[in-house]
């Protein structure tokens, strides 16, 4: 007999409320350098384990194990040490900055800085980032100024997008980052169009997607997935998963099952879950996700688990959605004190130095602001001026438009 009982749909629910306590027990962790480095022309089923596991190299004690490790000098670790702790810096003081009616909204990294920062040294020059308005990493990590990035929140008059972007849409082709775009997930398929261009040019630069857990719901992202699949398109398409979107939890997005890394599998793509919060793990993994795009073997998509320890934006209040002491359960730590701690265990760096490194970065992003601020508006109400427009999207004014502005008097 047919069951005749009412339909009833399924809404994921967060496994927490806001004044229950933080859970993270569905997080399964690694032990660090228990995931194994596969060779970078591996099939994509022969390592479908890893689209499930967590690949670490930083353990609790500061120490780097595993197959993954030994990819970076102590130079290197301490550049990435001040890349994260610049972008900390620079998130606190435009956060404030916001706050005093300087600028409209922010949007913080506080908690995923290891991901871009890391992520950018396994780049070249003229390599392509299509990044959703969490990576400002990328630009720090390739020492792009930070009072150009200071000037384009405040949109003054050396603003070096005229106006014509919201503040913390960064834009800026010598550095590899593409503007972008409040529709997050169009960045995806951006991005594999770029690295399929690339391919068809028999160009040697390779592209990166970005995009985060919520917006994998979107239908961009599994375009993207399609195309980058069919025709092996050199490019890296990166799911930063920090647990939350603007206000629902990721299983929403994800179904309340799986992993967003295992969407890759049924495409063919070769898929990795790295911990976030591990500067040298995601260093590691993107290094080895490149060499596959630059030896033409097709996409890679990876997967970073970590957590957004602030709010989504300074429009958002996260202790409406979620409990007010989750950041500090969360298992995977900060990724500026696990690196520190790392430096400090290798004989590289102690809390003194630390001490004094924070100082001293936050006097040079004090100073960026000084800057900034020195520059007024833009224009009048801040608008950008038709020249302004049309310079920034034709690269010759139209005829038309030249002769009605001869006839207005311009």
């Amino acid at each position: 007999m047919l069951d005749s009982s009412h339909l009833a749909l399924h809404v994921p629910e967060p496994a927490v409320r806001p004044g229950d306590e933080p859970d993270f027990s569905n997080v399964n962790i690694a032990k660090a350098g228990s995931v194994p480095r596969p060779e970078v022309d591996v099939a994509s089923e022969e390592i479908r384990d890893l689209a499930y596991s967590i690949i670490r190299v930083l353990n609790r004690e500061g120490e780097a194990v595993g197959p993954w490790a030994g990819t970076l000098s102590d130079a290197e670790l301490l550049t990435g040490l001040r890349n994260m702790m610049k972008l900390r810096a620079f998130d606190a003081r435009m956060l404030m900055a916001q706050r005093q009616g300087k600028t409209s909204f922010y949007m913080q990294h506080l908690g995923e800085e290891a991901v871009s920062c890391a992520f950018r040294k396994a780049l070249r020059k003229g390599d392509m980032n299509f990044p959703t308005y969490r990576q400002a990493g990328l630009l720090i990590a390739d020492d792009y100024p930070v009072v150009e990035m200071m000037n384009q929140i405040y949109s003054n008059e050396s603003d070096p997008l005229h106006g014509r972007q919201l503040p913390i849409m960064y834009s800026s082709k010598e550095h590899g980052f593409f503007t972008i775009s409040g529709n997050l997930a169009t960045q995806y398929v951006q991005a594999v169009g770029w690295a399929m261009a690339s391919a068809i040019k028999n160009d040697s630069r390779i592209a990166a997607g970005w995009i985060g857990d919520g917006s994998t719901a979107e239908s961009d992202f599994h375009s993207a997935l399609v195309f980058a699949s069919t025709y092996k398109a050199p490019v890296i398409l990166n799911i930063v998963n920090n647990q939350w979107a603007i206000s629902t939890f990721q299983g929403i997005a994800r179904g309340g099952s799986g992993t967003f890394a295992a969407r890759g599998l049924g495409f063919g793509i070769p898929a990795l879950r790295v911990d976030g919060n591990d500067y040298l793990a995601v260093h590691a993994v993107a290094c080895w996700a490149a060499e596959r795009a630059r030896r033409n073997l097709g996409p890679t998509l990876i997967e970073y688990v970590t957590y957004r320890a602030g709010a989504h934006s300074t429009s958002d209040d996260p202790n409406a959605y979620r409990p007010k002491t989750e950041s500090e359960a969360w298992p995977l730590g900060d990724p500026v004190l696990r690196l520190k701690k790392h430096l400090i265990v290798r004989g590289t760096w102690s809390e003194e130095r630390h001490v004094q490194a924070e100082a001293e970065i936050m006097d040079e992003v004090i100073e960026a602001q000084r800057q900034a601020e020195q520059h007024g508006t833009l224009r009048a109400g801040g608008k950008p001026s038709v020249r302004d427009i049309f310079e920034g999207v034709y690269a010759e004014m139209p005829p038309h438009i030249r002769r009605q502005r001869q006839k207005a008097g311009y």
